[in-house]
């Protein structure tokens, strides 16, 4: 079977339900407190198991992380590809209002830790035919090149983004990820149609997520619109790592695009209603 390998963060999320985000000099009380597994790469890795692939999630953690390792352990995602750095875990503070919006602090600590040596490991895998990446790890540049290098499909979500990765070699990349944010700092233009038409102009397929307006593609396949689902929202962390991974599970078991955009969209759907990151997303059989 197919195999797809995710060069991608793992973190400590440390979320905080509060009635509204903190604003500047002010001490404002919790209304709830959870721990959990997360970073976008490990969401995309949990979703893409989730959604029925074969995944290899390839990152760093602190060497005396117990706590994370034993819930690695209990994912199974490793694959022998997650190394112990001498760094602290990546970790995230994230606060959830009550209309379910979140704002998120990072520190990247061991999610910078890849090695050329690793990722060359990982791309050597027959098995793999695709990889996956965010941009909260390092060598983004270089995973880039050698996975096109070595015959691998790649698939890419330029998050957390800035303007200076357009200057990436996005050529390589056969699908990217970004949302009207990311579009928009990517190319310079505030147009969608113009923004999303200029990605298409350089990588093959492009997928374009709208929150609660749905997503758009652009690609090899055509030209797909896929509405949003109506539910009520609780916490929208990891909804996009949800999409992203279902969507490429889908994509990698031969679903057409736009069947694939729709159970990807629901799959984010469920997330919204949950609390937590990786442990928000659902399995293939709850979308039933």
């Amino acid at each position: 079977m197919t195999h797809i390998v995710n060069f991608g963060s793992i973190n400590i999320d440390h979320v905080y339900q509060v009635e509204h985000f903190v604003r500047p000099g002010e001490t404002l009380s919790s209304k709830g407190y959870s721990k959990g597994l997360g970073g976008k790469g490990l969401n995309q890795s949990v979703a893409l198991q989730r959604a029925g692939a074969q995944v290899v999630h390839a990152g760093c953690i602190g060497r005396d992380d117990v706590w994370v390792n034993e819930q690695l352990g209990q994912l199974a995602l490793g694959g022998g590809a997650i190394a112990q750095v001498d760094a602290a875990t990546g970790h995230a503070l994230i606060q959830v209002n009550d209309e379910g919006e979140n704002c998120i602090l990072l520190h990247a600590g061991a999610n910078h830790g890849l090695t050329v040596a690793m990722i060359d490991a990982q791309l050597a895998r027959s098995e793999v035919s695709w990889v996956l990446l965010q941009n909260e790890t390092n060598h983004i540049e270089t995973i880039l090149e050698k996975a096109h290098a070595a015959g691998k499909k790649i698939a890419f979500n330029p998050a957390p983004c800035h303007a200076e990765l357009a200057s990436l070699p996005l050529r390589l990349v056969d699908t990217l990820i970004v949302n009207e944010v990311e579009a928009v700092q990517l190319t310079g233009m505030d147009d969608l149609d113009a923004a999303l038409a200029a990605l298409h102009g350089i990588v093959s397929n492009v997928v374009l997520t709208l929150g609660g307006d749905g997503v758009r593609y652009s690609g090899v396949s055509g030209q797909f619109v896929q509405a949003a689902e109506k539910v009520a929202v609780k916490d929208t962390t990891a909804a996009g790592d949800t999409f992203i991974g279902y969507y490429l599970a889908s994509i990698m078991r031969g679903l057409a695009v736009p069947e694939a955009l729709a159970l990807a969209s629901r799959a984010a759907a469920i997330t919204v209603t949950r609390l937590g990151a990786s442990s928000s997303i659902p399995y293939l059989d709850e979308l039933n």
